[in-house]
């Protein structure tokens, strides 16, 4: 069976850091996509990040995210720096067998249960 198992979301102040971990069992994801979603409330799900060997990110993150992957780990990271308000959201990470560079949910088959982010000002 497989699991997604993210961790290291929690409260910060605007400007701060947080780094969300996804650690990944029953199956390697080497040369898989690997990606984090996030959800607000009332909102749909929205892309944040996705790597296979190299990264793309939604603009909205873009110089403030890193996402990265440890393949002997079988994890999955995101750090996270100059965090703001609408950067709150529950924060999901997902899988999918193959590569390529998907932005829509429905195209992996992987997903965690969640970590929450919560951005105060």
């Amino acid at each position: 069976q497989v699991r997604l198992l993210e961790s290291g979301g929690g409260t910060v102040q605007v400007g701060g850091s947080l780094r969300l971990s996804c650690a990944a069992s029953g199956r390697t994801f080497d040369g898989d996509t690997m990606a984090w979603f996030r959800q607000a409330p009332g909102k749909g799900r929205e892309f944040v990040a996705a790597i296979t060997a190299t990264p793309i990110y939604t603009a909205s993150v873009k110089n403030r995210f890193t996402i990265s992957r440890d393949n002997a780990k079988n994890t999955l990271y995101l750090e996270m720096e100059y965090l703001r308000p609408e950067d709150t959201a529950a924060y999901y990470c997902a899988a999918r067998e193959g590569g390529g560079y998907y932005t829509t949910p429905r195209w992996y088959a992987y997903w965690g249960q969640g970590t929450q982010v919560t951005v105060s000002s």
